[in-house]
């Protein structure tokens, strides 16, 4: 009897747990594609905040090469005003503190970044992620935040944490994964815009 109780037992956790899979599985099919459209709009969005006077977005993955083994590109964009083109972008992601960071990073036909945006990370509140917060500033004074303070500079600049780059408090790590990200997808950026411009810059 107590066998027979024991595979009963077993038999109706075994039955819940494939109803509960089978669940799941409906559940995350039928969000997939509100998530995934969500996606693509916050990347729009953002492509957009960094060329705002662009027109024109066009997908050109693959295209650029990065020297850095520990920085991958994601996603690669031709941007253009008018159908000349202004511009690049890349998201580009690698390690950081609390894991992988990916990094949006426009730049300008003139080897200048346009702008940049976090769009990703896992860096501790408070410290690492204040890399990505509108309201944590480099200079309180100017009121610039730490991914802003990447706005007009260089490609070729150093790109270091504590020299030319304003570092989060306490979050050396972080500071320089970012810097090492755009730094890389800038100079990646610029010479294929190098290659291709014919256009005026932004």
């Amino acid at each position: 009897m107590k066998v027979w109780d024991t595979a009963k037992l077993g038999l109706v956790l075994m039955l819940y747990a494939a109803a509960a899979c089978v669940g799941l599985a409906f559940v995350y099919t039928g969000t997939r594609d509100t998530i995934e459209e969500r996606s693509r709009l916050d990347l729009e969005a953002a492509l957009k905040e960094l060329f705002p006077g662009a027109d024109g977005f066009e997908d050109i993955s693959g295209a650029m090469a990065g020297p850095d083994g520990g920085t991958g590109f994601e996603k690669e964009y031709a941007v253009s005003r008018g159908g000349n083109l202004i511009g690049a972008a890349i998201q580009a992601s690698g390690g950081s503190y609390g894991g992988p960071i990916t990094v949006l990073v426009g730049i300008k036909t003139e080897g200048r970044i346009s702008r940049v945006r976090i769009m990703s990370h896992s860096d501790t509140p408070g410290l690492g992620a204040n890399a990505a917060s509108p309201s944590y500033y480099v200079d309180k004074e100017s009121r610039t935040t730490f991914y802003g303070q990447f706005t007009d500079k260089a490609v070729n600049d150093p790109f270091e944490p504590k020299n030319d780059v304003i570092a989060i408090t306490a979050s050396t790590i972080t500071s320089r994964a970012v810097s090492r990200i755009v730094k890389t997808a800038g100079e990646a950026a610029a010479r294929w815009l190098a290659a291709n411009a014919t256009g005026a810059g932004e």
